[in-house]
């Protein structure tokens, strides 16, 4: 068990998932800080109005975007390995806890479901005109396709809590189809109102 400075925010990260943070605050340019000089990983946890959950993704800096006189900073984070908090700690400016790893449970994943999800995947990519590649013996493939995509906050921690690739995989093609009828719709009405009044 080690102990992680905590960044809690109203975003979710995946494993793999690359996302850009503007750092402004003075503890969590602290942290930044300190992990940039040690080369060392922080966690960030999802937190709303219900408040902090307690499982989240540790987060290595893969970029700093801009650097501000005032200590700001534009970065890009990426997703790493997934961890539970186990007992708050204290004596920083940030939060911090004694962590252990998230792993999945040891479980087959059917061949059917890595193929599903992934062309559901393609075809929404398809829609989109977005190029792809998606390696369909990746372990971490429910992780890979989601973190390509826009979901609602409370999927993607649905996702980060899950122990079995196999739910996961099933539940992202659910959500990858849902997203590509959105899309179909979307654009009918978009068809349909530009013709509104036009023969």
């Amino acid at each position: 068990m080690d102990e992680l400075g905590l960044f809690p925010l109203g975003i979710v990260l995946l494993p793999t998932e690359r996302v850009p943070l503007h750092i402004f605050e003075p503890r969590y340019r602290e942290l930044i800080g300190e992990c940039l000089e040690e080369d060392r990983e922080f966690g960030l946890l999802y937190a709303d109005e219900e408040g902090v959950r307690d499982t989240g993704t540790r987060a290595r800096v893969a970029a700093i975007l801009e650097r501000f006189d005032d200590g700001r900073l534009n970065i890009v984070v990426v997703g790493g390995s997934r961890f539970v908090v186990e007992r708050l700690t204290e004596g920083r400016s940030f939060m911090t806890a004694e962590v252990d790893d998230f792993d999945d449970e040891i479980g087959d994943v059917e061949d059917e479901a890595r193929v599903t999800a992934a062309g559901a995947f393609r075809a929404l990519a398809a829609l989109a005109g977005a190029e792809t590649e998606v390696d369909e013996e990746s372990p971490q493939l429910s992780f890979e396709l989601a973190a390509q995509v826009e979901l609602a906050a409370d999927e993607k921690q649905f996702l980060v809590e899950s122990r079995s690739e196999q739910e996961r995989l099933e539940r992202v093609a659910e959500l990858l189809d849902n997203a590509r009828r959105t899309l179909i719709a979307t654009r009918e009405l978009s068809e349909k109102a530009k013709r509104n009044g036009h023969r």
